[in-house]
C-alpha cells in the first residue's frame, strides 16, 4: 500500500518527532503527550473521522515509543539513571496491563471517551507537574507484588491513552523518594514493554479495520511511525543529557501549561459537531 509521503507531511512528522523525542528524553515524559493531540490533527485534517482519528493517534504515538524509549533508556543507562530492580519487578504487570487494554477495552471503546480518558491523564499530569509536591522522607516502594501491580495499572492506562507511562511512574516513584533523575530513567526503561504490549494488544483489536489512509494499517499510521521515531530516536539522547545537568523545575511548569492546552484542544477537536 503506497505512503503519503508529500513534503507538508514529512515536515510536520519531522517536528513533531523532534519535540516529543527531546521532551521525553528530557521530562520522561511528553512523547504520547504531544502526539497524540498532533496525529488527532493531522489525521482529521486528511478526512478521517475524530472517532478512528483518536484512537489511530493512540496507537501510532505508541508505537513510536517503542523505538524512543530504547534511545532514551541507553543514555539514562551511561548516565547511571536507571534503577533496574524496579524495572524487573513492574514489567510482568505492565505486560499484562497493557495486553488487557490495548487487546480488548481499547476496541470496545468510542473515540470521544478515549479522547475524555486522554485529556483527563494529561490534564493530572500537568496538575501533578505544576504542584511538586514533596514525599514524606519515610516513605519507600513497596515490594515486588505492589510493584507488579502498580505496573498493571501503568500498562492498562497507558495503553488506552498512547502514552509511555511515565506520566504515571515518574510522579509514582518520586512520591515513593525515588531521586527525580533516577525516576525518569528509570520511567524510560519502563516505556519499551508498556509499548511492545500496547501495540501487541493494538494489532489484535485493529486486525479487521480497514484502511482508513493510503499507508494505514489497522490503527498503526506508518508514515508517522516511520517519520517521528526517527526523528524522537535522533532527540531522545539529547533530552537525557540536558535534563541530568539542568534544573527543569521552570521546564516542567511551562510543560504543564502546554499540556492543559492540549488537554482542552482534544476534547474540542473531539467533541466538535
Amino acid at each position: 500500500m503506497p505512503l503519503d509521503l508529500n513534503p507538508a507531511l514529512v515536515a510536520e512528522l519531522l517536528a513533531l518527532g523532534t519535540i516529543a523525542g527531546f521532551l521525553a528524553g528530557l521530562l520522561g515524559v511528553g512523547g504520547g503527550m504531544m502526539m497524540v493531540p498532533a496525529m488527532t490533527w493531522l489525521l482529521a485534517q486528511r478526512g478521517v473521522e475524530s472517532g478512528l482519528a483518536v484512537k489511530m493517534a493512540v496507537a501510532t504515538s505508541m508505537s513510536t515509543i517503542l523505538f524512543t524509549s530504547l534511545s532514551s533508556v541507553r543514555a539514562h543507562q551511561r548516565l547511571g539513571a536507571v534503577r533496574w530492580p524496579i524495572v524487573r519487578a513492574m514489567v510482568p504487570g505492565i505486560l499484562l496491563g497493557g495486553l488487557a487494554a490495548g487487546g480488548g477495552v481499547f476496541a470496545l471503546l468510542k473515540g470521544q471517551a478515549l479522547a475524555l480518558a486522554f485529556s483527563a491523564f494529561i490534564s493530572y499530569t500537568a496538575v501533578q507537574m505544576l504542584l511538586d509536591r514533596k514525599p514524606s522522607p519515610a516513605r519507600a516502594l513497596p515490594g515486588a507484588a505492589g510493584l507488579t501491580g502498580v505496573g498493571f495499572a501503568v500498562g492498562f492506562l497507558s495503553s488506552l491513552v498512547g502514552a509511555g507511562g511515565a506520566f504515571l511512574s515518574v510522579p509514582f516513584m518520586t512520591w515513593c523518594n525515588v531521586p527525580p533523575r533516577q525516576a525518569v530513567g528509570t520511567s524510560a526503561a519502563l516505556g519499551f514493554p508498556i509499548a511492545a504490549a500496547g501495540v501487541l494488544g493494538y494489532l489484535i483489536s485493529g486486525w479487521g479495520q480497514a484502511p482508513a489512509l493510503p499507508g494505514s494499517f489497522g490503527y498503526l499510521w506508518l508514515p508517522a511511525l516511520l517519520i517521528v521515531s526517527t526523528a524522537s530516536v535522533l532527540l531522545a539522547p539529547l533530552g537525557a543529557r540536558t535534563a541530568q545537568r539542568i534544573d527543569v523545575k521552570l521546564l516542567k511548569r511551562f510543560f504543564a501549561v502546554m499540556l492543559f492546552a492540549l488537554a482542552a484542544s482534544m476534547l474540542q477537536r473531539a467533541f466538535a459537531p
